[in-house]
């Protein structure tokens, strides 16, 4: 198979990046995943972006997640795709678990965590929810409303970033 080149018209945007790398990351480590891995690690050297940031998550966007993560990540995904509101069993920084229907919105990477960023119904309000803390998810038939992902990025400052700020 040839190699194709093609400039550019414009950098991938976060929720891109975001899109592409959930499906990455709960592929396993198969050649295939390898091998889209290494594609995407190679979009990022092509990106100009601090050091500090590709040191602090590129591993994290493109290495294999620990299996139930995947499985978790799964549901998210499924439930962006589908727009549908998806259940989370949510463990808080204190400890509590709270159960959570959330409209998903997109999921990113802040350093070495995966986010989903969504509307909490509980909370009403955008919230975006640690991966490793998310102790199950549930799909769910209840329709999820539409929001703009660049609208809901939590840890975006006054310029458009996937990186800075605070989570759920």
């Amino acid at each position: 198979m040839a190699n194709v080149m093609k400039p550019s018209a414009s950098p991938l945007t976060t929720a891109e990046i975001a899109a592409l790398a959930l499906s990455l990351a709960h592929l396993g480590s198969g050649p295939q995943a390898n091998a889209a891995r290494s594609g995407l690690r190679h979009a990022f050297e092509h990106m100009q972006l601090d050091d500090e940031v590709i040191a602090t998550t590129l591993s994290t966007l493109t290495d294999p997640m620990p299996a139930p993560v995947a499985d978790r990540a799964r549901t998210i995904a499924n439930a962006i795709t589908s727009r549908l509101v998806v259940r989370l069993h949510y463990r808080d920084v204190s400890g509590r678990i709270t159960v959570r229907d959330v409209d998903p919105v997109t999921c990113m990477v802040h350093r070495d965590h995966w986010y989903l960023v969504g509307m909490c119904r509980m909370r009403h309000g955008i919230r975006a929810f640690r991966f490793d803390r998310i102790v199950a998810t549930e799909p769910t038939f209840l329709p999820a409303q539409p929001h703009l992902a660049d609208r809901f990025l939590p840890f975006q400052g006054k310029r458009r970033s996937m990186y800075g700020g605070r989570a759920a």
